[in-house]
C-alpha cells in the first residue's frame, strides 16, 4: 500500500499460518512468552506439562522464543544454524538443528489439533475479512491521512505487519520491531480499530 511515490508506506495484514500454530503451540505447551501478549481464545494446556522440571520447562520456553522471533520476522532473526522440518507438521515447522531439541521434541503430539485449529483460524479470518469487503487500504489509508494533517507533513516512509489473531483481550501489541497483533474482535469494529491503530502509524510516520 503506498500514499504517493515519495515517500511511501507499506502495511500487510494477515493471519499467518506461522504466527498463529507458534501461538496455539504456546499455549498447549504452557510457554508463558511473550508476557504481554494475551492468551489466545479457547485454547489451553494439554498433554504432560507437569512432568517437565523447572530447568526443563526454562528450556522450551527459550527454545520457543527464538523460534517465535524467527516465526514472526525471518528477515530479521535468521538462524545461524540450519533448519529441519518437523516431520509431524509436514513443511509448517523448521526448527534449528541445535538448541531446538526440546522444544522439536515436544511438538509432535500436539500435531493433528494444532494444524485443524491453524486451518481454522485462518478461515475465520478470510470470512470476516470478506465482510468488510476487502477493504483493508481505506481502513490505514485514512489513519495516516489523518495523521498527516495532524502532523502537517506527508508521512514518513515505513512498513507494517499487522497479524489478525483470535486473542482473549482486545487491543494492539508490537511482537517485533515491524510487526503487530491485532484482536480480530477489535478489527472487525472499524471506529475502534482506527483510534487503536492511530498510535502505531503515528510512531512509524
Amino acid at each position: 500500500m503506498h500514499a504517493g511515490a515519495t515517500p511511501s508506506w507499506v502495511i500487510r495484514e494477515n493471519a499467518s499460518r506461522g504466527v498463529l500454530l507458534a501461538l496455539y503451540l504456546r499455549e498447549v505447551l504452557a510457554i508463558a512468552s511473550p508476557a504481554e501478549l494475551p492468551r489466545l481464545r479457547d485454547v489451553g494446556p494439554t498433554g504432560p506439562q507437569g512432568q517437565r522440571d523447572m530447568d526443563e520447562h526454562d528450556l522450551l520456553e527459550r527454545q520457543w522464543r527464538a523460534w517465535w522471533a524467527m516465526t514472526v520476522e525471518p528477515e530479521l532473526h535468521p538462524s545461524p544454524v540450519p533448519l529441519e522440518l518437523v516431520e509431524a507438521y509436514g513443511t509448517e515447522i523448521a526448527l534449528p538443528v541445535s538448541d531446538a531439541e526440546v522444544l522439536a521434541a515436544a511438538l509432535p503430539p500436539h500435531a493433528e489439533a494444532a494444524l485443524a485449529w491453524v486451518d481454522w483460524a485462518i478461515e475465520h479470518y478470510r470470512r470476516a475479512s470478506a465482510a468488510r469487503r476487502g477493504d483493508s487500504y481505506r481502513a490505514y489509508a485514512g489513519t495516516i491521512a489523518e495523521h498527516e494533517r495532524e502532523v502537517g507533513r506527508r508521512a514518513h516512509s515505513f512498513e507494517l505487519n499487522v497479524e489478525v489473531l483470535p486473542l482473549a483481550k482486545q487491543g494492539v501489541w508490537w511482537i517485533g520491531s515491524m510487526t503487530v497483533a491485532v484482536t480480530d474482535t477489535l478489527r472487525s469494529d472499524a471506529a475502534a480499530f482506527d483510534d487503536a491503530i492511530h498510535p502505531i502509524i503515528a510512531e512509524l510516520a
